[in-house]
């Protein structure tokens, strides 16, 4: 036999009360007696009704619900900007809705309609780069949609980030002011916009420096698990010469650390390495990895806290927000 669904008729009934004082109940309304409350709630409790967002959503035209859309929930670096969204989220009392789109197009499509159709009040997106895609997707939709740590080339779209090509640029110039004059740059072949930003900042370094830039310096390597478990990073890298590596993300940091000290090679002393994002992951190593120090959970925060105000029609200054950043030296630098 199916499980009967309780609605908020039967609550009425069996609390002999009208399906609004019902409502006024379950929306915390002051405008309710105490006896009456409190006999509503029994009978919530006795049924084990639980209100229907989305039904009460076609009402009020709000379901008090969010969709977070991040590319791998399984990364520390997302997952750490998901708890600043959530805690967020919870405080101006917003339900999550969490999907998973693996960073690929196709499925970022299917997952933003997805989640559109739960009639959530608002999106925030994560991913490795906006696609023309699903910029058109967003494009359609009248629902608030903020980017967190996600470029938009049109910049348009509410984004908060940190400014990428500083940053970069600052790690380079360490490894430079080291005595390194050869520097890879290791990014994913996934994330064109950021990698322009992040090339960027790392030939601005390497030219004030009065040195030239080499684009074989600069090597993508697949975001592909397989890639991540096959391929030799160490081998790759170390045939350009480098002596030292800026590297985009941190699982490929430590693959990369991981591979040199396996051949034989001291870090620092024989080469050092800069990570960009300074997710949990780093903290799992030795030696310690120097990074770039991304507000990860405060990144997550702002974009819910500024996705509130669109859902809310607050008055907002400032949709494109970039927080700072900043730098821990550790281990893998002299």
């Amino acid at each position: 036999m199916a499980k009967q669904t309780i609605t908020i008729y039967d609550v009425a009934r069996e609390a002999g009360v009208s399906m609004a004082t019902v409502s006024r109940v379950v929306n915390g309304n002051p405008n309710v007696k105490p006896s009456t409350r409190k006999k509503v709630s029994d009978v919530i409790d006795r049924l084990k009704y639980r209100p229907n967002a989305v039904a009460r959503g076609l009402a009020s035209k709000k379901t008090t619900t969010v969709g977070v859309i991040i590319p791998d929930v399984t990364n520390m670096y997302f997952s750490s900007l998901a708890r600043g969204i959530d805690d967020i989220a919870s405080m101006y009392n917003y339900n999550i809705i969490l999907a998973n789109s693996d960073g690929d197009s196709e499925k970022e499509i299917r997952v933003l309609n997805t989640v559109l159709a739960q009639q959530v009040d608002g999106v925030i997106f994560m991913g490795h780069q906006l696609s023309a895609e699903v910029r058109k997707e967003i494009d359609l939709t009248d629902t608030p949609v903020v980017l967190a740590a996600t470029l938009d080339e049109q910049d348009e779209l509410p984004n908060i980030t940190i400014d990428y090509e500083e940053a970069i640029y600052d790690s380079t110039a360490l490894l430079l002011e080291n005595g390194n004059d050869k520097i890879a740059l290791v990014g994913m072949d996934i994330d064109a916009i950021k990698q322009d930003l992040n090339t960027a900042g790392y030939k601005r370094a390497i030219e004030e420096a009065g040195k030239s830039f080499d684009e074989s310096l600069v090597v993508k390597v697949s975001s592909d698990r397989k890639t991540l478990e096959d391929v030799n990073f160490a081998d790759i890298v170390l045939e350009t010469g480098a002596t030292a590596a800026v590297v985009e993300d941190d699982r490929f940091a430590i693959i990369l650390l991981n591979q040199l000290i396996e051949k034989g090679i001291n870090i620092p002393e024989d080469f050092e390495i800069v990570s960009a994002k300074n997710s949990p992951l780093i903290d799992m190593v030795r030696p310690r990895i120097t990074s770039i120090t991304q507000p990860l959970y405060d990144l997550g925060a702002v974009a819910m806290r500024l996705l509130t105000k669109l859902m809310n029609d607050e008055e907002n200054d400032e949709i494109h927000i970039t927080l700072p950043y900043k730098f821990s030296k550790q281990d893998s630098t002299k």
